[in-house]
């Protein structure tokens, strides 16, 4: 039988509008079912074809990007990403949002963000090392500011801390187009054996299927489902789909299950994240091409009077679904009860190719495995171009006149001033690899394993993919890889995490294509080709998107054989040189957006062949052990990225650039300039870096040299122990810090 829009009654209706199902879906489903599903599998259907599962805007996009490589040892399509280090070690990282949880809840909402992209990267076999984040909020004037970002933070660092996983790098943003839709994109990487690495797929009929870790509550009902919508004036009444999380049993089961990946039981293994128990089932038993039995009965509930739908849907942190070697049951609950944590036989693998689950021996649910998990509807939405050109702010009235004083009231905002506040509640020292820590751009972790290190970095550039989606994110590609180069790692590649509006919208389908092709010349032009990644639509609030902002963790590698190089300067007397990439442009740019109330303008296009020429020249002087600082040339142009580069905390030293030209003085002081960097050597290397920098077809620009108690450059003459004050707390407001202490 075949079933038409007829069949679809006014509750069956009601049904689908409530689970966020369109009626053209709910078709759909009568026609794989053969039948009217049960309210169980309406729950089902709803939380596998949610935006936030299946990607069914995005899908066709994706395809798009490069996934493969000679370093790529697991792309897309797992649980995380894999590239290839040295002696069979891998690095497998992931990055994902919880971007919708986090306005609704901050402090737990990005607790249980770190929680899940840890089991992600776990799952695989990997031990954590790191954690990073890139986390936006709206304007620094906005009321809910100040609680978004200590909950956030607070979320952050409680989880990563109890842990015992540092927090390394990441971005700290503010911008008004995120008052209503903060973004909280959480990125985790991990080490693993090339031969111990764990899938999750749910092979061999007959294999037992078991749930453990915590027990199942009503916290996260429909999570994945919240997170595929936009949000309205009622958003603070979504608050019972935010999960609540527990570093310490998640700890625990990190360790169970690192300590049961060592004994010949696991046959697969899957995190239950988004749709929990939902999402694990039909994936594993999906990429198997397996059914899944389920005694829902069996699973282990810290609630009375729990439901089947419920059970199914709760997105209760810290769980797993194992699939086992028949026979190895008695080993598997050993090892998660010597841990103290949950431990229950929930069903086995069968060969029917559908998910059957049953309460109390009555059959609730019983689905066909791909239709279901990889059958959701495929949408190739509208787009509508929109323009890349803007009109170009004018200044606002109580803008100074003078450069110095820009500089001052710049970093004196917490749009550019210290990210200590933040950073330094993450623990980012636990491990003791950590070799370059955070505050310099991209940071530097001992993997003894492989003999060598990674640096490790996000990035988005998100004022420049307002004006253009498409450059903005090959800038993205690019600021990434220079701050890895700029440690003097090779960038190997990277995870995505693509946060936009909603897709229904055609100019927002617009940016997201455009910022897919971006990211595909950045990826293909720099051998960084995407394992790992994530989409998060429907950030918008009555209507207003938030800017696009495709977000990208990266990781480099490098051999024990070359120093690190930090971002930080430490002597004084040491020469100061501008790599110069572009021109530098107001367009875009922190200033513009600080100084006239929003960015305008017009983009240029990044040349790819000076930028890997840079960043080939920054990675060769730091093998010769040339230069002892170096830093990518980032938001605020050179005066605040040469500040930035002073102000290490440990030895306050000024600046000497007399030879600076001020000609046409405010672009030359802020404009963002792509590819270009900031080395600093001693003098002794000044003939050796020019040699070098001519043979590379790089041209360099002497700025002068550290030393003093001010910061000149050009006609800025500033006291650098002032300028550093007024940097150190210009966030301490929005953190409820006293600049008394």
């Amino acid at each position: 039988m075949t079933y038409s829009m007829s069949d679809i009654t006014p509750a069956y209706a009601e049904a689908l509008e409530s689970h966020g199902l369109t009626q053209d879906e709910g078709l759909r489903i009568l026609n794989i079912l053969e039948r009217k599903p049960l309210p169980l599998e309406v729950g089902l259907f709803s939380a596998m074809w949610s935006e936030h599962c299946s990607y069914k805007s995005s899908r066709i996009h994706l395809g798009k990007l490069p996934t493969e490589g000679p370093q790529v040892a697991i792309g897309p399509g797992e649980n995380a990403g894999a590239v290839k280090l040295n002696n069979g070690i891998l690095a497998v990282f992931k990055m994902e949002s919880h971007n919708h949880p986090s306005y609704i809840e901050p402090f737990q909402g990005a607790a249980t963000g770190v929680g899940g992209i840890l089991r992600d990267v776990f799952t695989m076999g990997a031990r954590p090392i790191a954690n990073l984040n890139s986390i936006r909020f709206g304007s620094t004037e906005h009321p809910k500011t100040p609680h978004l970002l200590l909950g956030v933070v607070g979320g952050i660092a409680f989880y990563g801390n109890c842990m015992g996983v540092p927090t390394v790098a990441g971005e700290t943003e503010f911008h008004a187009g995120y008052d209503d839709n903060i973004l909280v994109n959480a990125m985790t990487v991990g080490i693993a054996k090339e031969d111990g690495i764990f899938l999750g797929a749910a092979e061999g009929i007959g294999n037992p299927v078991f749930y453990v870790g915590s027990r199942t509550g009503r916290d996260g009902i429909h999570g994945a489902t919240m997170a595929s919508a936009s949000f309205d004036d009622e958003a603070e009444a979504k608050r019972p789909t935010v999960q609540v999380g527990d570093p310490f049993t998640e700890k625990k089961l990190l360790e169970a299950c690192l300590e049961l990946f060592k004994e010949d039981v696991v046959v697969g293994i899957q995190d239950m994240g988004a749709a929990g128990l939902t999402s694990s089932t039909f994936e594993m038993a999906d990429r198997a091409g397996k059914g899944i039995r389920i005694d829902l009965e069996q699973v282990p509930m810290r609630e009375e009077g729990m439901v089947p739908y419920e059970l199914m849907l709760s997105e209760s942190q810290e769980r797993m679904l194992v699939v086992a070697r028949k026979g190895s049951e008695a080993s598997l609950q050993r090892i998660f009860e010597k841990w103290d944590l949950a431990c229950a036989q929930i069903g086995e693998v069968t060969d029917s190719g559908r998910v059957e689950l049953f309460w109390h021996g009555d059959q609730v649910a019983n689905v066909p495995v791909h239709k279901l998990a990889t059958g959701a509807p495929k949408y190739d939405r509208p787009t509508r171009p929109r323009p890349t050109t803007h009109p170009i702010p004018e200044l606002l009235p109580a803008a100074p006149d003078d450069p110095g004083a820009m500089l001052h009231s710049i970093l004196s905002n917490p749009i550019a001033g210290s990210r200590s506040p933040v950073y330094e509640q993450y623990d980012h020292m636990v491990q003791v690899r950590t070799m370059v820590r955070p505050g310099g751009g991209a940071a530097v972790l001992r993997v003894p394993e492989a003999e060598g290190m990674i640096s490790v970095a996000s990035e988005c550039a998100h004022r420049a993919c307002i004006l253009d989606p498409r450059e903005g994110a090959r800038r993205t590609v690019a600021d990434a890889a220079r701050k890895i180069s700029a440690t003097g790692a090779l960038p190997l590649a990277i995870t995505d995490c693509l946060n936009f509006g909603n897709p229904e919208v055609p100019e927002v389908m617009w940016e997201f294509v455009e910022a897919i092709e971006g990211l595909k010349e950045g990826c293909l032009a720099l051998n960084t080709p995407v394992v790992s990644g994530n989409v998060s639509f429907y950030n918008e609030t009555r209507d207003q998107s938030i800017p696009p902002s495709p977000t990208i963790g990266m990781v480099g590698w490098m051999d024990n054989e070359i120093q690190p190089v930090p971002g930080f300067v430490r002597e004084d007397g040491l020469e100061l040189w501008l790599v110069k990439g572009a021109e530098p442009s107001l367009d875009g740019s922190l200033w513009q957006q600080y100084f006239c109330g929003t960015v305008g303008g017009e983009l240029s296009k990044m040349d790819f062949e000076i930028e890997s020429r840079i960043q080939s020249f920054a990675r060769t002087l730091a093998k010769k052990k040339l230069v002892a600082a170096a830093r990518n040339l980032g938001s605020g142009g050179l005066a605040v990225s040469l500040a930035k580069m002073l102000f290490n905390g440990e030895k306050l030293m000024g600046l000497k650039c007399g030879s600076f030209s001020s000609e046409d003085g405010t672009r030359r002081y802020f404009g963002e300039a792509p590819s270009s960097m900031i080395l600093a050597s001693a003098a002794g290397h000044r003939a050796e870096i020019i040699a070098l920098a001519k043979e590379a077809n790089v041209e360099l620009q002497a700025l002068g040299q550290t030393g003093g108690q001010e910061f000149n450059l050009g006609d800025i003459h500033l006291d650098i122990n002032r300028l550093y004050g007024a940097w150190k707390a210009a966030l301490n407001p929005l953190m409820g810090i006293s600049n008394d202490c």
